[in-house]
């Protein structure tokens, strides 16, 4: 560790940097993530000059408490598994008519219904109903559920749970092989904030548990000189590669910078549903902010609130450029004018600076 006599600032050196720094929740309005859920990690390792991938698929989780005054819990769909029914505002059940496996669709359908449901019926959330089922039945089954609801107010064993979706879990991040090591020498990563490609455009229920310990362990083993030689990717793998591009900012009103607008922007022009007019939008008052806040001349952040606002807006440039780039619809990124998949994008976007 040593300090830098210009500029005043610790360096720490190592021989290996283990990013496992989480996701980036917090870059949407709503989301089941804590508050440093800010995608620093992938941010700073994209600045280092590593390859990210598959940043256009966010997960959406479809239930999450909607309760003036709670945070945006997660309701499992377990419940649903349990037999749990999705009502719509006037309490009517309408997965059915979304998609034949009902209330029992993936992720990503279930997500885009509700969401539809809300906008038929003016913003009010949908109702998770399991009061049909014997209350024995659902504290038990549910204690976690059914106790943090009691807490505001809410007897899930008499009455319905109003639910919305709510940003989750990042299916892409740093790139990294099958023993966390990415294309900087030197550098891992694991957890959500690294990618291995193994949950594809939309994560299976606690797959997630690969990126944790299965990954994470192997990591370790390869820190210990106990992996194969590296096996650097190139142009011939067929995924397509690309940067950040400079988007020039067209005349129209950009909202003021800041956390709270990069969160309502991203949660209304790169949620649930995208299209190529709002995401280009998006890029570019994106890129002017960033511009603003750091200009190739200007000064470096220096308070932790500056770190983590540079960092979110360079991890919400990747997205918004990996949605922009997939001109289709796959999984947890889907495209109203592209709604249907495409074989010519059977492959992975990577981004490197």
């Amino acid at each position: 560790m040593g300090t830098n006599g210009d500029t005043g600032r610790q360096v720490f050196q190592s021989d290996v940097v283990v990013v496992s720094t989480g996701g980036a929740g917090r870059l949407y309005r709503y989301t089941t993530n804590p508050e440093v859920a800010t995608g620093d990690g992938v941010a700073l390792a994209y600045l280092a000059g590593a390859e990210v991938m598959d940043m256009e698929f966010y997960q959406f989780h479809p239930t999450a408490l909607w309760l003036e005054g709670a945070p945006t819990f997660l309701l499992s769909e377990a419940m649903r598994g349990e037999g749990a029914i999705l009502r719509n505002a006037h309490g009517d059940p309408f997965m059915a008519s979304h998609h034949a496996m009902g209330d029992l669709a993936p992720r990503d359908v279930v997500s885009r219904a509700i969401a539809s449901e809300m906008e038929r019926a003016d913003g009010r959330p949908a109702m998770l109903d399991i009061s049909h089922l014997p209350a024995a039945t659902v504290a038990s089954r549910f204690p976690t559920i059914y106790a943090e609801c009691r807490r505001y107010g809410l007897d899930i064993t008499r009455e319905p749970i109003p639910v919305a979706p709510a940003a989750h879990y990042m299916m892409g991040g740093i790139r990294i092989d099958t023993w966390g090591r990415t294309n900087v020498d030197g550098l891992y990563a694991c957890g959500e904030a690294a990618c291995a490609a193994v949950h594809g455009a939309n994560r299976l229920a606690s797959n997630s548990l690969l990126d944790t310990l299965v990954f994470s362990r192997r990591l370790v083993e390869a820190t210990l000189g106990n992996a194969p030689e590296y096996e650097a990717s190139d142009e011939s793998d067929g995924n397509t590669r690309a940067g950040l591009a400079n988007r020039a900012m067209v005349c129209t009103t950009v909202p003021e910078r800041g956390k709270e607008n990069l969160r309502d922007l991203m949660w209304r022009n790169v949620g649930i549903a995208r299209n190529g007019t709002r995401l280009l939008l998006t890029a570019r008052i994106l890129n002017l902010w960033q511009r603003q806040y750091y200009g190739t001349s200007g000064p470096a952040p220096q308070a932790a609130e500056d770190f983590e606002l540079r960092n979110m807006l360079v991890v919400a440039r990747l997205i918004v450029e990996a949605a922009l780039q997939r001109r289709e619809s796959r999984g947890a990124h889907y495209r109203e004018d592209f709604p249907e998949p495409s074989e010519e994008w059977r492959r992975h976007i990577v981004l490197r600076d």
